[in-house]
Formats: C-alpha cells, sequence, structure tokens
C-alpha cells in the first residue's frame, strides 16, 4: 500500500482558510479599486470593480444569512 505525499486538504487547505471571510473583504478591495479607478479617471474600469464588489457583496448577504438559519 503506498501513502501519498501530499491530500488535497494538506495542499489547499491552509489556502482555503487564510481568507475567512474572502467575499466581504474581497468587496471591500474592489470598492477601493473602484475608488481609485473613477478618481484617476478610468471610468470604464469603475464601472466594472464596482459591479463585481456589488456581485460579492449579495453573495456574501446571501450566505451569511444561510448560515444564520442553518
Amino acid at each position: 500500500m503506498t501513502i501519498p505525499l501530499f491530500s488535497a486538504a494538506s495542499v489547499f487547505g491552509p489556502a482555503l482558510q487564510m481568507g475567512g471571510g474572502s467575499f466581504a473583504s474581497l468587496a471591500v478591495v474592489f470598492i477601493i479599486l473602484a475608488i481609485i479607478a473613477y478618481v484617476v479617471g478610468a471610468r470604464g474600469i469603475a464601472g466594472l470593480t464596482m459591479r463585481i464588489a456589488y456581485i460579492l457583496i449579495l453573495i456574501f448577504i446571501v450566505l451569511a444569512i444561510v448560515s444564520l438559519i442553518l
């Protein structure tokens, strides 16, 4: 019987555990990027990053409600 050197949990576990509230933190990062892009003058990129932040906030809220119910 062979023992694998790496398991999926040992490889991906620490990377997945680092970003505890990843959707909320990513949403904040994208909002900050959108504000910076708007100030610099790249309004197209600002709109895109705001849309990504909006989607991430919605996902975060839905997952928070589901986790509170369960």
